[in-house]
């Protein structure tokens, strides 16, 4: 048994409970019945007893996407994430105060993620003087991940304004989705820039600001959490399947995504990736097909860009390439799939 109150493999959920904290007291709030609306995702109040309970990714994004619609409230899970502060984060947390920059911290952030929510991918890249840290949200389905997006991206927010002070503003938030239709807390968490429909979900900030020194936390502390968690990291283990899906997803927009370019990414040669995958009854065209079908559903579906502009973000060589795989892969054209979603058009809500 650790400090943090439970053995290492219960470190390793597909994703801690503690993402839901503060879900009963907000889906009252607004008018829900929250043990209505946990049993309708399969879910049910001893999930949010003990912030380490692993649950199901897929149960949150459903009660998520439940919860806004059967309110109204276009914002349900940036309300959610103005609750969170870096404590959140368990042992994690305590590792991040102790680096050295807003960088390393971040650094670390994206190392550990996956023993607190597997479905979230973050990566910091450097532009010369702005860097973006990136957060995408990985499903095994088609349907919306906005509110989670929202969720996630509120927390990684606060997390770094945390560190940093209040001092520290991003040149922007952007976010993939369309903007909502009324009045939200957007600005309020997430600062006065934030922008829809851009071709990525991340914060743009100065490259200098993430440099600057941090205060520090408990550094008796911070040996011993970063070792639970390089223990949990070991235990956790990660698939072929899963790092060649991430790499796939970075690539996807240069138009190079191809095994080969993976292949010298994961610095193997191309028969060792297939074999590797293949022990795990998968191949890279399987991957790249998922990923592009995840993505394509989501761009159409829940942003305002143009065909053209989602088949550039999907590493199509043309508007009518992207046009002939869609209609192969969904049985529809483009414009017809995103008729039959539908808009679902939530009450508009108060600013807070």
């Amino acid at each position: 048994m650790s400090k943090w109150g439970h053995t290492l493999p219960r470190l390793i959920p597909l994703l801690r409970s503690a993402s839901l904290v503060g879900y009963a007291e907000l889906a009252r709030e607004v008018g829900l019945d929250p043990n209505a609306m946990l049993r309708q995702a399969g879910l049910n109040s001893r999930h949010l007893a003990d912030p380490d309970t692993p649950i199901s990714s897929s149960a949150v994004r459903l009660l998520m996407e439940a919860s806004a619609a059967a309110s109204g409230v276009e914002d349900f899970g940036l309300r959610l994430a103005s609750t969170r502060t870096l404590s959140n984060l368990g042992p994690l947390s305590v590792v991040m105060r102790e680096a050295k920059t807003a960088r390393e911290a971040i650094d670390n952030l994206c190392r550990y993620m996956r023993l607190l929510n597997a479905s979230l991918l973050t990566r910091v890249e450097e532009h010369e003087d702005l860097s973006v840290v990136y957060l995408e949200v990985l499903t095994a389905d088609r349907e919306s991940v906005r509110q989670v997006t929202e969720l996630s991206m509120g927390v990684l927010y606060r997390s770094i304004a945390e560190l940093l002070g209040p001092s520290w503003k991003p040149k922007s938030v952007c976010l993939e989705h369309r903007r909502p239709h009324g009045p939200t807390i957007h600005k309020a968490v997430l600062g006065g820039s934030v922008e829809f429909d851009v071709s990525f979900n991340g914060i743009v900030c100065s490259t200098k600001q993430l440099s600057w020194p941090l205060s520090g936390g408990d550094s008796r502390m911070a040996p011993y959490a970063r070792r639970f968690l390089d223990q949990a990291l070991s235990f956790a283990g990660e698939s072929s399947a899963d790092n060649v899906r991430r790499i796939i997803i970075a690539l996807l927009p240069s138009g190079r995504c191809t095994a080969d370019q993976v292949a010298e990414t994961l610095r193997i040669d191309r028969r060792t990736l297939h074999r590797h995958l293949l022990t795990e009854g998968t191949n890279f065209s399987l991957l790249l097909q998922t990923v592009r079908s995840e993505f394509a559903s989501r761009h159409i579906a829940d942003s305002d860009r143009s065909l053209a502009e989602v088949a550039d973000l999907l590493g199509f060589s043309s508007p009518s390439a992207f046009a002939f795989w869609f209609r192969k892969n969904f049985g529809m054209t483009a414009s017809m799939w995103k008729q039959s979603q539908g808009r679902k058009s939530p009450k508009h809500n108060a600013a807070v």
